[in-house]
C-alpha cells in the first residue's frame, strides 16, 4: 500500500519567490455554508474583508463554489481599491475532499498566484503561523494536518460523515442519540441524553427521532449542533456523556499521534525535543475540559513537548499567512499582530 503523504503543501508555499514589490495579500477562507475573503495592506496594515456564499464543492458543486470564491474576492479588492494583478499572491483555503477541481477553474480565470489549498493547510497556518507543528479540526467534521521540522507534511482523517470525522460535532452528535437509543432498549447504560435528546430535535420520544433521521435526514450541521447539549448534559456529570468525549478524544487522539509521528516531530534525539503547537479549531472544542483535556493526554503520551491549545483567530488568518509565505514576506507577519487586525475587520 502506499505511504506517501495524502496531502502535500503546493511548491508555491515551499520554495517561494521572494517579490520585492509584493504590497498586498489576499487570503479566502471557503465553507459548506459562506466564504469570507480579506485583502491586507502590508504596509499600511489595512484589512478589507468580504462575504460570500459557500464554496466546498462537495455541497454545492465546482461551478457554484468558484462563483462563490471569486464574488468574495472582487468584493475585498473594491474595498481596498486595487485590481487583481496588484496582489503580491492570495491563498484559497476551501473545505472539500479534493480542492484540484477547483484550483484549475481559479487559475483558469486569474492566475499562478492564486492559490488553492484545503482548508486544513489554512487551519495549520492559523494554529502554528505556518511553522511545524499541528491543526486539529473538530467542527461539523473533523481532520489533522502537520508539519515536521525538515519540512514533512502530513494529514490524517478528513474522510467526511460516512467514513470518518471521528470525534467531531457531527460524531458526539450521532454517539449521542446512539446511546438514547440504547438507553431506550435497554442495551446500554441509563443516560440523561435520552430526554435531552429527542427534546433538542423537537421530537416526543428517541424512536421517533430515529425515524426521523432515515425518514427525513437531518443534515450534517443539525446532528453537530447537539454539541452545545452533550457538554451540559456531562458537566452535569451524565457518565455516558462523559464517555462519550473520553472516546471521541481517544479516536481523533489516534489520527493526531499518526501526524506526529510521520512529520517527524516526535523523533528523539540528543538535544531536547523543541517544543510545537497543536492547535485545536472547531466548535466541538467549545466543550473545554471535558474534551481538550482527554485529548491532551492522548497527544502528550507520544509528545510530551507539545504545546496543546485551543485557537481563536479566524481561520482566513492562516490564508493570509500562506499569501505572505508564497511571496516571500512569511516573516513579516505575525500572529499576534494579525488576530487583532482580523477581530477588528469583521466587528467593525
Amino acid at each position: 500500500m502506499r505511504r506517501d503523504s495524502l496531502l502535500q503543501l503546493p511548491p508555491a508555499l515551499t520554495r517561494p519567490t521572494r517579490r520585492e514589490d509584493a504590497r498586498f495579500l489576499m487570503g479566502i477562507d471557503g465553507g459548506a455554508t459562506k466564504t469570507l475573503a480579506a485583502v491586507l495592506d502590508l504596509h499600511s496594515r489595512a484589512l478589507y474583508v468580504a462575504h460570500g456564499g459557500p464554496s466546498n464543492e462537495d455541497a454545492v458543486g465546482a461551478a457554484m463554489a468558484v462563483d462563490s470564491l471569486l464574488q468574495a474576492a472582487d468584493e475585498a479588492l473594491a474595498q481596498a481599491a486595487i485590481t487583481s494583478s496588484e496582489l503580491g499572491a492570495a491563498v484559497l483555503a476551501v473545505a472539500g475532499t479534493d480542492t484540484d477541481t477547483l484550483a484549475e477553474h481559479v487559475r483558469a480565470v486569474r492566475s499562478d498566484d492564486w492559490i488553492v489549498v484545503n482548508d486544513v493547510v489554512g487551519a495549520w497556518a492559523t494554529a502554528t503561523g505556518a511553522a511545524p507543528g499541528l491543526a486539529v479540526i473538530s467542527g461539523t467534521g473533523s481532520n489533522v494536518f502537520g508539519v515536521g521540522p525538515e519540512g514533512r507534511a502530513w494529514r490524517a482523517g478528513g474522510w467526511g460523515h460516512l467514513l470518518g470525522d471521528e470525534g467531531s460535532g457531527y460524531w458526539l452528535g450521532v454517539q449521542s442519540i446512539k446511546a438514547a437509543l440504547r438507553d431506550r432498549e435497554a442495551s446500554g447504560p441509563e443516560t440523561a441524553l435520552s430526554d435531552v435528546v429527542p427534546a433538542f430535535f423537537g421530537v416526543a420520544s428517541v424512536e421517533e427521532l430515529a425515524s426521523l433521521v432515515y425518514s427525513w435526514p437531518l443534515t450534517k450541521s443539525d446532528i453537530a449542533a447537539f454539541g452545545i447539549e452533550l457538554a451540559e448534559v456531562a458537566e452535569r456529570g451524565d457518565a455516558v456523556a462523559r464517555e462519550l468525549y473520553e472516546r471521541g478524544a481517544a479516536e481523533l487522539g489516534e489520527q493526531i499521534v499518526a501526524v506526529i509521528r510521520q512529520t517527524g516531530l516526535a523523533e528523539e534525539s540528543a538535544a531536547p525535543a523543541a517544543p510545537f503547537p497543536v492547535g485545536l479549531i472547531g466548535s466541538a472544542f467549545k466543550a473545554g475540559p471535558m474534551f481538550v483535556e482527554p485529548l491532551t493526554r492522548v497527544v502528550h503520551a507520544c509528545a510530551p513537548h507539545a504545546q496543546v491549545r485551543t485557537v481563536e483567530m479566524h481561520p482566513v488568518g492562516g490564508s493570509l499567512l500562506l499569501a505572505a509565505q508564497a511571496c516571500g514576506h512569511g516573516g513579516e507577519l505575525a500572529l499576534a499582530e494579525l488576530a487583532p487586525l482580523i477581530d477588528r475587520a469583521l466587528c467593525g
